[in-house]
């Protein structure tokens, strides 16, 4: 959630932010009613309060009418700070429920407008002209299903639609993205982490996916237990409740773990192949830091995934995400989207938001500094989503005899090998 001092002292940059994203402005006011009645319900219950501390001290010394009359004026005291309680209790629950609702504060620069309307800030590498070598690319299926890597039919029998296998050398593949991206990512400062794919809701609703988010987010009602889809949930969740001495910040983690996603909302999108699917696996950096800091480790992510695509060898460009598609946590996001030959189009591979004070106070994540004990910042980003990184390999450094060429950076983790041969 945001500080809410923003409310009282400038309410208009979070009705600018709510704007921005495209969410209710009217939330706002409410919010100010809300913290209005909260701060009066508060002031009204320690006020009866001490009214009756202080004739608590003056029945002991009373007697006669007077002591009767006290211990009367006691009695009515108690049931009005009972009912104060409640009250106290039930503004608190009210501004808490709307405060959750609202988006962290966009940061100044973010480009305004919807899913569509990111700016394109970078383009790094050129798409192959595939025409000029004589050919016409194949899909990522059916280069996959060639070469013996990717298996939908048995996916789909095994566990519905939007499921897949990874067979082979698509299996091999997987885990020498992975060794590379954790090897990269540990050179860079980052802590390896293999964490928990089920969560508490108070990890999910802590990380923000527990509102607009929810309806992509599956849920165990036997165990109210929630799968990720993402581990930025459970390495912003690592550190919940917990005061981090200044003097160990950064921290800098990096996670491999599954994630699982519905795709509410994609019916009949990217229904071929593997680039929409309902499981994968994901290699994710996170970082626990000052808020001073913030921006400047948002650049250093997005340095990172540039690194990890460049040595992939895939042509790709870099968004600067506008404010209506920045999700409830982010203040500022930076997607990344790798050419896709067959698509003639860039794609979404990864992405990096940097969410501010916003998950931190969420969670009750704080640092102790200098000039006390307050929120610290948290970023996440993308390293390596394995199927999309797949697809992007496949398409981008396919052979007209269809073999795959292995990018350098790749081959000590595949054997050696400089190319993955079809087998049908």
């Amino acid at each position: 959630m945001i500080d809410p001092k923003w409310l009282r002292v400038d309410p208009d940059r979070v009705r600018r932010s709510q704007a921005a994203r495209g969410a209710s402005v009217d939330l706002v006011d409410d919010l100010l009613a809300a913290d209005e009645a909260r701060r009066s319900s508060i002031l009204t219950s320690e006020t009866l309060r001490a009214e009756q501390k202080s004739i608590g001290k003056d029945v002991a010394r009373a007697s006669g009418d007077e002591k009767a009359a006290l211990l009367a004026r006691t009695k009515d005291l108690s049931a009005q700070v009972k009912e104060a309680t409640a009250a106290t209790a039930e503004a608190e629950a009210r501004f808490s429920g709307l405060m959750s609702q609202l988006g962290n504060l966009v940061l100044d620069g973010v480009p305004e407008g919807g899913e569509d309307e990111g700016v394109v800030i970078e383009t790094v590498g050129t798409p192959r002209d595939f025409a000029a070598e004589g050919f016409t690319p194949k899909d990522h299926l059916e280069l996959g299903e060639a070469l013996g890597a990717i298996d939908m039919e048995r996916g789909t029998k095994i566990s519905g639609s939007r499921f897949y296998v990874l067979t082979g050398v698509g299996a091999q593949l997987e885990i020498a993205l992975l060794n590379l991206a954790m090897t990269k990512a540990t050179e860079w400062g980052f802590t390896p982490m293999i964490p928990p794919a089920l969560v508490k809701p108070s990890a999910m609703e802590g990380t923000g996916f527990l509102g607009q988010a929810a309806q992509d987010v599956y849920h165990l009602p036997a165990d109210d237990l929630y799968l990720v889809g993402t581990s930025e949930v459970a390495l912003a969740a690592y550190h919940s409740d917990e005061i981090l001495d200044a003097a160990t910040l950064p921290r800098q983690y990096v996670a491999y773990s599954p994630c699982f996603r519905r795709e509410a909302g994609s019916y009949g999108k990217d229904t071929r192949g593997i680039f929409r699917v309902h499981w994968f696996d994901k290699v994710e950096m996170f970082v626990h830091c000052d808020p001073v800091d913030a921006e400047d480790w948002h650049q250093r992510l997005l340095g990172f995934e540039k690194q990890f695509l460049e040595a992939l060898e895939v042509p790709f460009q870099v968004l600067d995400v506008a404010s209506g598609d920045l999700g409830l946590s982010a203040a500022r996001k930076f997607d990344c989207y790798a050419w896709l030959p067959t698509q003639d189009r860039y794609r979404e591979v990864t992405s990096t938001s940097n969410c501010t004070e916003f998950q931190a106070r969420r969670l009750n994540i704080r640092g102790r500094f200098a000039d006390g004990v307050r929120p610290v910042a948290t970023l996440n980003g993308t390293l390596c989503a394995m199927t999309r990184i797949i697809i992007m390999l496949l398409e981008n450094h396919q052979q007209a005899d269809g073999s795959v060429r292995v990018p350098e950076a790749l081959r000590p983790y595949l054997g050696g090998r400089e190319r993955l041969e079809p087998i049908r």
